[in-house]
């Protein structure tokens, strides 16, 4: 994110836009991972994402293209369920959005290899989440193990996102020992950690205990010396030991809206959903953005110019629904197609 990102961003925001979109392009997906947010039982307000309707084909794209043109945001992710289950619908729409001027990236398992084309789209990133070194990855993401992503990945170039859990961060050198790994392919240009991040009142396993993440926070700032592949900052180490409070404090929740498969559903409070646990949250796109919010412009900070601009921007997008008839943006859809029920 640069300086001119941050200005088309704030100036959205001012006039009652999120700048970033983040869409569940589908329901469905070949994996079943432990932890996985999507599937939660209450994830869209009480619902899993497999029980909510999705649409298929140029409906899809027809939709997803009007989401982006009410909305106007600079930033899509494009998340599942599993995208690649809509690779057809991608690669028609894909190019579409980028043509547009719009940065997108496809958040994958892939589990199927991505197509060669869309490394032709220089505002498409391909993000590939991969659970941690082989043996554990291969039981929790079968069937996109570690060689069939390999394969799928092969001449591509992709960013690899990696959620750390209470198990990786109990093994000494895990962490290490992952992103060394993944910094010596050459698909690879970028390596982002997240932290696992539990509803309210969840235990399990995967969830970091305090001085877990202290450990591994600490791993991380001495690993960004030496492998220049991990872009982290040190406002965004501080931002892990110390995560904003509330989706009302989190900059990324309030900058993103976050639509299910069916196009209209909201994802609340975040791409989360359900009831996360702020104090316990290790998004990376969370900490990001509260780095950025931590700088000061003027001996003010970033995230009281943003929380101002937030006030305006929600009152000139009351005035402008009030003066065009419209309760929401997401109510009307392009066409008259009706989403289909999951199989």
């Amino acid at each position: 994110m640069n300086e001119t990102h941050v200005l088309k961003a704030w100036g959205l925001i001012l006039r009652g836009y999120q700048p970033v979109l983040s869409v569940e392009i589908t329901n469905r997906c070949p994996l079943s991972c432990p932890g996985c947010y999507a599937y939660q039982p209450n994830h869209v307000g009480g619902t899993a994402l497999e029980r909510i309707a999705e649409y298929t084909g140029q409906d899809l794209v027809a939709g997803i293209l009007g989401l982006v043109a009410r909305r106007r945001p600079l930033l899509v992710f494009l998340v599942g369920g599993e995208p690649l289950v809509r690779y057809r619908e991608l690669s028609i729409l894909l190019p579409q959005l980028c043509s547009k001027g719009v940065y997108v990236e496809v958040v994958t398992s892939a589990v199927r290899a991505i197509p060669v084309e869309w490394c032709q789209l220089q505002k498409l990133k391909i993000v590939v989440s991969i659970d941690g070194l082989q043996p554990e990855h291969d039981v929790r993401r079968k069937p996109a193990t570690y060689e069939r992503i390999l394969a799928n990945i092969e001449g591509r170039r992709i960013v690899v996102h990696c959620t750390v859990t209470g198990q990786m961060a109990r093994r000494p050198g895990y962490v290490e020992e992952f992103i060394d790994f993944w910094s010596r392919r050459p698909e690879v240009y970028s390596i982002r950690m997240s932290l696992f991040t539990p509803q309210v009142g969840e235990v399990r396993e995967e969830v970091l205990s305090p001085e877990d993440r202290r450990r591994v926070v600490g791993e991380l700032d001495r690993l960004r010396e030496n492998y220049d592949k991990i872009r982290l900052t040190t406002k965004m180490l501080d931002a892990y030991l110390k995560p904003p409070a509330s989706p009302d404090h989190c900059i990324f929740s309030k900058v993103t809206g976050c639509v299910s498969s069916d196009l209209k559903s909201i994802v609340l409070p975040c791409q989360f959903g359900g009831t996360p646990d702020c104090s316990q949250c290790g998004c990376v796109a969370t900490m990001g953005l509260d780095a950025l919010g931590r700088v000061t412009l003027a001996r003010l900070r970033l995230a009281s110019i943003f929380a101002a601009s937030f006030r305006i921007g929600s009152l000139v997008s009351r005035v402008r629904q009030a003066l065009s008839w419209t309760s929401s943006p997401l109510e009307t859809l392009p066409g008259d197609s009706v989403p289909t029920e999951s199989d």
